[in-house]
């Protein structure tokens, strides 16, 4: 993507993009709630699937062009993404993310979070998720008007380089609004200086993924869906979307 290319939102775009993204935060801060050890991956989907029409959105993984087997994408432990809701329980520990799409007027709004099972993370679970989330925010904060994407990948490596993290690098953010996934690609890891730059009105979907081993990943679950991490370590994964202003960035995925 460049400046050449890119076709600004529109005012009724931007209201639906917005309200798009505080759904999404606002059944996120719910769904906390109803994660317990003894619930399944696919009580949890159901759940999901039926505040996400209640509260007037779309459910955008069931869609002919994702075809995804679940409203939600349900990880746990060393599922990094597209966890396929199934029918196991959580258990007491278990570290589980959670990836969501949802569409309000044609606007689609993306959004992820890592959590432990009924526990308060502790030691390495701790410095994972905490390591992760503080990434996010890093990137985020490079943005100060149109970014180039080695900006924003710089200072989220520095995060998880820091915290001593596996750094996921076949996954990556990407451009989103009127499609889930639109250019450009959004590395966690980068030169400052470098890459694409973002436009000031474009939205992007900034996505961490980190593991507590190496950074390569494997896709070979029989669901055809889950990629896990290739040494089976524990992995956490957060995301917002955001708008890119003038000032910086809009968290459209936050309260």
């Amino acid at each position: 993507m460049s400046v050449r290319d890119f076709r600004e939102f529109t005012d009724q775009e931007l209201k639906d993009f917005r309200t798009a993204g505080r759904t999404l935060a606002e059944l996120f801060r719910d769904l906390r709630g109803q994660v317990h050890a003894g619930v399944t991956g696919r009580e949890i989907d159901a759940w999901v699937e039926k505040e996400i029409i209640a509260r007037g959105a779309k459910v955008s993984y069931k869609t002919p062009e994702v075809n995804f087997p679940g409203a939600i994408c349900i990880s746990p432990n060393d599922i990094v993404v597209h966890g396929v809701p199934k029918d196991e329980a959580f258990s007491v520990g278990d570290v589980v993310g959670f990836d969501l799409v949802i569409e309000v007027g044609g606007m689609k709004a993306d959004s992820a979070f890592t959590m432990v099972v009924d526990e308060e993370p502790k030691g390495a679970k701790k410095m994972l998720l905490s390591a992760t989330e503080r990434s996010l925010y890093a990137g985020i904060d490079a943005i100060h008007g149109a970014v180039r994407t080695g900006d924003i990948g710089a200072a989220v490596e520095h995060v998880l380089s820091a915290a001593k993290l596996g750094i996921v690098r076949d996954l990556v953010g990407h451009g989103i609004g009127r499609e889930m996934h639109e250019d450009p690609d959004v590395p966690n890891f980068g030169r400052t200086g470098s890459g694409v730059l973002v436009p000031i009105g474009a939205a992007i979907a900034i996505e961490p993924m980190a593991t507590l081993g190496g950074w390569k990943v494997v896709q070979d679950d029989p669901d055809g869906w889950s990629i896990r991490t290739r040494d089976g370590s524990l992995s956490a994964h957060f995301e917002h979307t955001v708008l890119i202003t003038p000032d910086g960035a809009e968290i459209i995925t936050k309260l």
